[in-house]
């Protein structure tokens, strides 16, 4: 995980050597183990180059990069396959490498076509002046721009600033392909023009399907002086997923799918279906192929030592390298469940579990920061220590949903593996913490997004993933901070298997193809929809956003299913949304995670009733905006 940004300026009146510097404290915070910068200038325009890393992999690499010819890199993401990397290896640098070898626009345009993972990068090309960049295919990296119209400018940056007002200044870069702009020729017109390299499918007769409504996806607010193209060569990028299966059943499976509609929300409902053999070989594929995302986003980072058997006995403090944004429901008990098979078992996992307290109630905050950072509403360690018994007694938590699938999880999962570490860390936010940080910090990593669900799960994220709470130990409850920097999430499993409860909606008034048709627009608005959004909540602590049901092999493998092999909205809620993953629970010896319906985060957490439970979920948020005469009152 990084912070990447490049800033451009084509007047020399309003060329910068640096920064502002909100927009610097954020970048920072995403890549909190090194940064620098590196400004280039030609003629009539200057690129000032800023790169933050958080390592992970190999040998720390900082950037931004820049070899002999002066072309200039920036890679916020990770190789997880396509592309040749050893484990040991940094992926920046291989990247890079790579980048350097390629001789012509179709070269770059392959080469991130092969890529399988995560990513968004920033490329400079000095000799042709090109400046690429671009994000992956479901846009799990979060990458934004800003034009600015008066200074004939643009930034380009992982992570934006919000201005006083409510303008929206940052928007996101679409994942809708990569893109690159003639600086030099920019410079010269004094408009930009970016040209567009989308992602495509090839079908097996090698037929090019067309792109429907590719540059639409770019967003109609750009400034008159900026213009978009498809590239003159007609050059795309294959899309790294299979299309979704549209077949739709025989009269007969639907009638039959009718007679079992009243069938009760049992595991033994469910073993009926594993008693199928071609059902079950389903499953069992489904879980190793999951299984195989899982472990490439748990065994990619690098780790101490192992420690023998005598000395795992003797280890009480052993550090996680690992955590899960854990509610107890299916799709993290899954996960959860799957990483357990490919963690170092001398290693503990931190489950994530986050509730808004109605009423007030004293939590921690944070442990004490670098003290080069600004202070945005934390507490000291003393604070923090004195504070750790507050969930003791009767606490308001007992009446947070996700809290409480949350204990019974962690009780699944000892059971499944009691020679594992499991820490349930109870995170615990009042109103007024919540008030404090969103103004200060959080409503900055949101935007562009400004709606309710926004806010509210933005939020939750961000107080989830910064990991600060509360374990209960046998010695009683203790402060506890999560120190792993990787950070696994659920989100996809919804998306591709009819998890939402209008999937149902869609389903009874409108039938299967209908429901096919919405899982396809999930799977194409979740990059604007949710994953910029959450790559920038969850990045801010320094952290990185993993997502399993998003692994390129994950996506096809669900996308080659017919709709009724994965999901039969016929049966009842907990049997029918998500069927192929219930199944794939009790395969892995779950039982009452298997059978829980989904509950959205913001209820479950219960932030949505903390403030004003009469707001609609599409509503603008006026709680994310900067009013331009707060800091006068």
């Amino acid at each position: 995980m990084c912070g990447i940004c490049c800033s451009v300026s084509f007047s020399v009146e309003h060329f910068k050597k640096d920064l502002k510097e909100d927009l610097l404290y954020n970048l920072k915070r995403r890549g909190p183990d090194s940064g620098k910068q590196i400004l280039k200038s030609n003629g009539n325009y200057q690129c000032l180059f800023s790169g933050h890393v958080l390592h992970l992999r190999g040998v720390l690499t900082a950037q931004p990069v820049e070899d002999e010819r002066g072309d200039v890199f920036l890679w916020n993401g990770e190789v997880f396959g396509g592309v040749k990397i050893e484990t040991e290896e940094n992926d920046t640098h291989i990247m890079f490498k790579y980048l350097s070898t390629c001789k012509s626009e179709s070269d770059i345009s392959l080469l991130f076509s092969e890529v399988q993972g995560p990513w968004s990068f920033i490329y400079y090309q000095a000799s042709s002046h090109y400046l690429w960049f671009g994000r992956d295919f479901f846009g799990r990296r979060s990458l934004l721009w800003q034009f600015s119209n008066l200074s004939k400018s643009f930034c380009i940056s992982s992570v934006g600033t919000q201005a006083p007002g409510g303008t929206k200044q940052w928007q996101e870069v679409p994942a809708a392909g990569i893109f690159r702009i003639d600086l030099k020729s920019a410079a010269n017109s004094k408009c930009v023009t970016l040209y567009f390299y989308p992602w495509k499918h090839i079908s097996g007769e090698n037929v090019i399907e067309e792109c429907v409504n590719a540059l639409t996806q770019i967003s109609p607010d750009l400034p008159t002086f900026v213009s978009v193209v498809v590239n003159k060569a007609k050059l795309y990028l294959e899309k790294p997923i299979v299309p979704l299966n549209m077949m739709m059943p025989h009269a007969r499976l639907e009638t039959q799918s009718k007679k079992i509609s009243n069938i009760p929300s049992t595991k033994e409902t469910l073993q009926v279906f594993l008693t199928d053999s071609y059902m079950k070989k389903v499953v069992h594929q489904f879980i190793d192929v999951l299984s195989t995302a899982v472990k490439r986003r748990v065994l990619y980072l690098s780790r101490d030592k192992s420690l023998t058997p005598n000395e795992v006995l003797k280890t009480c403090y052993r550090k996680a390298n690992v955590a899960f944004l854990f509610s107890g429901g299916i799709d993290s008990m899954v996960i959860a469940a799957l990483a357990d098979r490919h963690i170092p078992l001398d290693e503990p996992i931190d489950l994530l579990n986050v509730a808004f307290m109605v009423k007030e109630k004293t939590v921690p905050s944070s442990f004490n920061r670098r003290q080069d950072q600004k202070d945005y509403g934390e507490m000291p360690s003393k604070e923090l220590s004195e504070s750790a018994g507050a969930v003791d007694g009767d606490s308001p938590d007992d009446n947070v949903p996700d809290r409480i699938t949350g204990r019974a999880g962690l009780k699944e999962l000892q059971t499944i593996n009691p020679s594992r570490v499991w820490n349930f860390v109870e995170i615990n936010v009042s109103l007024e913490e919540l008030q404090k940080l969103r103004r200060t910090q959080i409503r900055h990593l949101v935007q562009p997004l400004d709606t309710v669900l926004d806010d509210s799960i933005g939020c939750a994220v961000w107080f989830a993933s910064r990991g600060i709470g509360c374990l209960a130990t046998q010695d009683g409850t203790k402060s506890y901070q999560s120190s792993a920097k990787v950070i696994l999430t659920g989100i996809g499993a919804d998306e591709q298997l009819a998890g939402y409860s209008r999937h149902r909606v869609r389903f009874q008034t409108l039938g299967l193809k209908a429901l096919n048709e919405e899982i396809a627009m999930e799977l194409g608005r979740i990059s604007s929809r949710n994953l910029g959004r959450d790559d920038r909540v969850i990045a801010d602590h320094g952290k990185e956003a993993r997502f399993p049901f998003l692994d390129e092999n994950v996506v096809s493998f669900l996308n080659s299913l017919p709709i009724w092999e994965k999901a039969n909205l016929t049966l009842p809620r907990g049997i029918g949304e998500k069927l192929i993953l219930r199944l794939a629970a009790v395969e892995l010896g779950l039982t009452d995670a298997a059978l829980l319906p989904k509950r959205a985060m913001q209820f479950g957490s219960r932030i949505a009733k903390l403030e004003n439970n009469k707001e609609k979920a599409s509503d603008k948020c006026g709680r994310l905006q900067v009013i331009s005469l707060e800091n006068l009152s």
